[in-house]
């Protein structure tokens, strides 16, 4: 890899840690907001079923790709000649 490639790498990772970190921190910030048992459950199921739409819909974005629905469409059959219209 180039010295480019390893820069943008780096910058990322570093943006993923602050992420994780300041999550973290804003997680533990407010011990006055109590999340109940119903709150986790609803939580943990909406980034699951996200995480199933965003999936599902990038696999349908590849499988239209890849089995040429994405083409520009073709005329099937003769072409008329400019001087029989």
């Amino acid at each position: 890899m180039k010295i480019g490639s390893w820069i943008i790498v780096a910058v990322l990772l570093a943006i993923l840690i602050a992420t994780i970190w300041l999550g973290y921190e804003g997680w533990n910030m407010g011990p006055a907001a109590q999340v109940s048992t119903h709150g986790y459950i609803a939580m943990a199921l909406g980034s699951f079923f996200s995480l199933v739409i965003g999936v599902g819909l990038m696999s349908l974005i590849f499988h239209s790709s890849r089995a040429g629905y994405d083409e520009p469409p073709h005329q099937i059959g003769k072409q008329r000649k400019s001087s029989e219209q």
